[in-house]
């Protein structure tokens, strides 16, 4: 019922009772029948028939009772009773009862009822006090100790980032024995950064450290330091690290460091109570405070906006950069997460890594998952390699929309449209290969042509980035050559195409203008059309961008007007099976291409 951390004592069930008690006695005298009120005169009257046989007096008010035993009230003129003093030597000789009460008597209840409000609040603080020992929960820190349960990876299921790992594993050696190093002089670093993109194994890095290392290994969380009161952050952080004082060796890990760590500066307010654990962290970490044989390890995918203070040596000494896998590390990956499936025994992994460029480990993953739940969804035990493609495609491309309805129209100018995408695609020597021609609209498009390529790609050359735009461009020509028609399906191969002409231009230094890097704009809140250049500069950039979007548009029409055979079957044969493999795109160019050299259009 309660949590294991505050369990109510004897006296808060007591203070309880009392608060129950206060509350009934409360409602029920609310709920008392209001007295019965007369006039004066008809008190003059009973007491001229001799019918009143004792008073209350309180001031002006009058409770009177009868001579049958009834209770009535009444409120005399102002100072009448006090100034006609002969009255009550009347009431005395007639026999009746007078008791004369002061004003302030009735002002008892109200001054117990507080008396009574301020006991139940002292008690209910004294059990409190005594439940949390003392410590208000809101300045607690909120960083929790690895167990069995939480450390249970290793660097044994930690694949695809060898350097980091071998970063790391420095770390922990370095905690279990530090003889070993401190004898020729060396020292522990303070701090290891974690920097990559997310879902590349930050966390899951950190987690092997804590199965590895037999040091104890307190976790947080960048969040878990931020707080709307001030202090409040800077407290938590000294806890933190008093806690890890307490052990000879220990490692602390903050997960999305960015936030607590931005950047300090500003007029804002808000950004004060951010700065001051920000500074207590500062420090903590390398301050006159002795932190021997603590290590904090960090994460982030913003180190952009981290403070300066933040990355320098004696605080974060290393950099640690946990980068997507190549194709080696993506097959180590996929080998990983799938111990714990069936597989079908001809799946080739290799195969299936190939077909991933810049997955990252929780993108492989994602796509083991996937495959099982395909599987599963078919009724069959074992993953094959069917599902595994599926997978790929649905993670790739997005999910099969089935359900959505277009019109035969609509569908003849997807399939033109794709297949002037393949054709061109297939066609051109410095394009990727092709995997998967669909007319099934997945995700946002209609229609898909997709292509992976035979390795890791990092850097491009200027032939394939034209290569790339011709390929753009190939459904627009296709549906101009076949259709006579220009549709809003090329929208978005239009703007792809264009941003890729303008990298080429203004960041790679690959046109007439030469090697020169030009800045066209931050954001779309800046006033002006192009930061960094003149207007001459960006009118002849505009120029450029044009003339490469025009050539590969060019390159693409020579294609598809040499190809018109081979590009109308394939459409045909899309509007027939809706998808075709890499094989059966091959197998159909061969049986309808013509035969001729394919070079890029010049202008």
């Amino acid at each position: 019922m309660f949590p294991r951390k505050w369990q109510p004592s004897r006296t808060f069930w007591i203070a309880i009772a009392i608060a129950l008690a206060v509350t009934v006695t409360l409602q029920v005298s609310r709920r008392a029948p209001a007295p019965t009120r007369v006039p004066f005169s008809e008190f003059l009257s009973d007491v001229e028939k001799g019918n009143v046989s004792a008073l209350v007096v309180t001031g002006d008010a009058v409770q009177v009772t009868r001579a049958s035993g009834e209770v009535v009230h009444t409120m005399a003129p102002p100072n009448y009773i006090s100034v006609n003093a002969g009255i009550a030597t009347g009431l005395a000789q007639k026999g009746v009862r007078i008791d004369v009460r002061t004003t302030s008597e009735p002002a008892i209840i109200g001054y117990g009822s507080l008396v009574l409000g301020v006991l139940f609040l002292i008690v209910l603080g004294v059990s409190l006090y005594r439940v949390t020992s003392g410590r208000i929960p809101a300045l607690e820190s909120k960083s929790r100790e690895a167990d069995e349960t939480t450390a249970g990876v290793t660097f044994a299921d930690v694949a695809g980032v060898d350097e980091a790992k071998e970063e790391v594993k420095e770390i922990v050696d370095f905690l279990r024995e530090p003889t070993r190093f401190s004898a020729i002089g060396g020292r522990i670093p303070k701090g290891v950064l974690l920097v990559g993109p997310p879902g590349t194994g930050k966390t899951l890095l950190a987690r092997s450290i804590a199965g590895e290392a037999k040091v104890p290994f307190l976790f947080s969380s960048g969040s878990d330091f931020v707080e709307m009161y001030a202090g409040v952050g800077a407290s938590r952080i000294r806890k933190l690290f008093k806690d890890a004082r307490r052990h000879p060796s220990c490692i602390i890990f903050i997960d999305e460091l960015d936030a607590v760590g931005r950047s300090r500066g500003g007029n804002s307010l808000s950004h004060e109570e951010r700065e001051q654990t920000l500074n207590q962290l500062l420090v903590e970490m390398d301050g006159f405070a002795p932190n021997q044989g603590i290590v904090v390890i960090a994460a982030t995918n913003r180190p952009d906006i981290l403070d300066p203070a933040l990355l320098r040596p004696g605080r974060f000494d290393r950099q640690v950069t946990v980068g997507a896998p190549d194709l080696k590390g993506r097959e180590q990956i996929l080998r990983i997460h799938s111990k714990k499936i069936a597989l079908s025994d001809d799946i080739n992994l290799h195969q299936i890594a190939r077909g991933t460029p810049g997955f990252s480990g929780a993108d492989l993953a994602n796509l083991m998952n996937e495959a099982a739940l395909l599987a599963v969804r078919a009724r069959r035990q074992i993953v094959t390699t069917h599902d595994l493609e599926m997978a790929r495609d649905k993670v790739l491309m997005g999910v099969e929309r089935r359900s959505l309805a277009m019109t035969e129209h609509e569908r003849i100018t997807c399939a033109y449209h794709e297949s002037g995408h393949a054709v061109v695609a297939a066609l051109l020597p410095n394009a990727d290969p092709l995997h998967k021609v669909t007319i099934i609209p997945r995700g946002r498009a209609l229609g898909v042509t997709m292509q992976l390529p035979t390795g890791d790609r990092h850097t491009h050359t200027r032939e394939y980035l034209e290569a790339q735009i011709a390929i753009l461009m190939g459904g627009r020509v296709a549906e101009e050559l076949f259709l006579r028609q220009m549709t809003s399906g090329a929208g978005n191969d239009i703007e792809r195409a264009t941003d890729i002409a303008r990298r080429m231009v203004c960041e790679f230094g690959m046109s007439a203008l030469g090697p020169l890097a030009y800045r066209t704009g931050g954001g779309p809140w800046d006033g002006e059309r192009a930061a960094g250049m003149s207007e001459a500069t960006a009118q002849r950039v505009d120029e450029e961008v044009r003339e490469l979007v025009m050539r590969g548009y060019e390159t693409a029409r020579l294609i598809v007007e040499t190809q018109r055979d081979s590009v109308k079957a394939m459409a045909e044969q899309l509007l027939v099976v809706e998808s075709l493999d890499a094989d059966g795109i091959k197998t159909l160019i061969a049986t309808h291409a013509v035969v001729a050299p394919v070079v890029l259009a010049q202008s």
